[in-house]
């Protein structure tokens, strides 16, 4: 079932997140009967993780031979109490989109 899950910001204030699963990295937000639990690490800790996944994949993309124009990645991020957040998976896979794009030399930029 799922639960609502606070994660405090770093600069102040916090986000609540849905999880299919709490699990043992929760902490009580108050009395038993409160519906949002608290998670034992800051949002921001738990985005570190996709922020490197992000920079390993721009990095790699970086090094084609012809450098795109653009890179866009769009990641399924799954928040969880115990590690944070974690990629998402379609299916039994992680998901990670990629897509570059070439415009040809001249071509005006919509």
């Amino acid at each position: 079932m799922a639960e609502l899950l606070r994660f405090e910001l770093e600069d102040g204030g916090s986000v609540v997140a849905q999880v299919d699963h709490a699990g043992p990295g929760v902490v009580a937000a108050a009395s038993a009967g409160d519906v949002v639990r608290r998670a034992a690490g800051s949002f921001d800790a738990a985005l570190d993780g996709v922020r490197n996944a992000a920079a390993a994949t721009l990095r790699q993309m970086s090094t084609l031979a012809q450098q795109p124009d653009e890179v866009t990645l769009e990641f399924g991020i799954q928040l969880d109490a115990e590690v944070g957040a974690v990629l998402a998976r379609t299916g039994v896979q992680g998901h990670i989109q990629v897509q570059l794009t070439w415009r040809r030399a001249g071509s005006p930029t919509v």
